[in-house]
């Protein structure tokens, strides 16, 4: 059973409960913002419960699937067809993850823009407390009164994560978050509703390797495609500090890869006079984002007998059967909810590696210019502070 419910910033429920939806389609995405769209009949009683700041909740057999707020809506209304009589409301929404996306990485996350007297927010140590602190300094209870986000609170620590380092100034806070849960080891991050609040957790992904399998034998896999292709590096040169015979170089290997498919060297400009373990990290997430691909994407159901929600969820490492005795694993990536109020519910999943979900080549490129690019202006803008 699916049910629509609208709120104001702070969750507070604003009207009756909507079971007379006509359809409803969400998309979860792991370590990304989800979306969704719900139509309803455009009765006054629902039309009251949309204004500005208010947030939508799809409630799917007394969980929450996703809850965020309105991006959106349309009423359409015409004296004949679908539209007439009440006529039809379209609602778009995002998940409460977008709030993270909505802000930048202060230096000082404490100060004003015009109170910035640091070049950049630096971390080093737990993966999962990087996480924490980026959001909770930048959207959370500790951020500055303006920055923050309604109901946004920290979850339980769950104890997982490696050890990084971070440096980061005004970047997408999202995108930071990202490749901190990547050095991290593949950490999970997502907002969640619960009661008054919305929680930010980080969570290590879980092995269901051995008890969570797609197939074609299994009736639970409508589309199959699998690839591998080779390295685009498996040597990084990094840049630091100095210029042209001066400049201080170091190169990451992935020495494994080299065996296997030959050496392929890339070059990353990183300026400046950043520690040693930066520029390490640096040319260690340039080689994961060029390594060998090894292409995963799938279109998969539920089946009685394998659930979302009951059997996996968004984020946990299951099995796909390729071809006849051969079988990868890999996350699910992306979970969708189609219902009908005519013809029932649909729920499948995307299984792959992140290249079959996140964002094309040129995008993850542009992003790493404005990256470096910021690395320049880190250095080489004065401060206008106090003119």
């Amino acid at each position: 059973m699916i049910t629509v419910l609208f709120t104001d910033r702070h969750l507070n429920v604003v009207g009756d409960p909507v079971t007379c939806w006509t359809t409803v389609n969400c998309t979860a995405r792991f370590n990304e913002v989800g979306s969704g769209q719900i139509t309803v009949p455009a009765y006054p009683w629902i039309r009251e419960q949309i204004d500005h700041g208010r947030r939508a909740v799809v409630v799917r057999d007394g969980d929450v699937f996703l809850a965020g707020p309105v991006e959106s809506y349309l009423v359409e209304q015409s004296d004949d067809g679908e539209n007439s009589g009440v006529g039809k409301l379209t609602v778009d929404f995002a998940d409460d993850l977008s709030n993270c996306a909505n802000r930048i990485t202060f230096p000082n996350p404490a100060q004003t823009p015009e109170g910035q007297t640091v070049d950049q927010w630096t971390f080093a140590g737990n993966g999962e407390q990087a996480l924490r602190q980026l959001v909770t300094l930048n959207a959370g209870p500790d951020a500055r009164a303006e920055r923050q986000v309604p109901q946004l609170v920290l979850g339980s620590t769950a104890g997982v994560g490696g050890t990084v380092s971070v440096s980061t100034r005004l970047e997408p806070l999202t995108d930071v978050l990202r490749r901190v849960a990547l050095d991290a080891g593949g950490l999970g991050f997502r907002t969640r509703q619960d009661g008054t609040q919305i929680l930010f957790e980080v969570f290590q992904p879980r092995d269901l390797t051995g008890s969570v399998r797609f197939g074609f034998g299994l009736g639970n896999l409508r589309y199959l495609g699998y690839s591998r292709a080779a390295p685009t590096a498996t040597t990084a040169v990094v840049g630091g500090q100095g210029e042209g015979s001066d400049r201080y170089l170091i190169a990451r290997s992935n020495t494994s890869a080299e065996s296997a498919w030959g050496r392929v060297e890339t070059h990353v400009a990183r300026p400046g006079s950043d520690p040693v373990a930066d520029l390490q990290a640096e040319g260690d997430r340039e080689l994961a984002e060029k390594g060998e691909t090894a292409r995963l994407q799938t279109s998969a159901w539920d089946t009685p007998d394998q659930r979302f929600g009951e059997h996996y969820r968004l984020g946990d490492r299951v099995s796909v059967q390729v071809g006849p005795g051969e079988q990868v694993s890999d996350l699910v990536r992306l979970v969708s909810l189609q219902a009908w109020d005519t013809a029932g519910e649909l729920v499948s999943a995307m299984v792959g590696t992140q290249e079959a979900s996140s964002d094309p080549a040129w995008v993850r490129q542009m992003r790493g210019i404005d990256r470096r690019v910021g690395y320049l202006e880190r250095r080489a803008l004065p401060s206008t502070s106090g003119m």
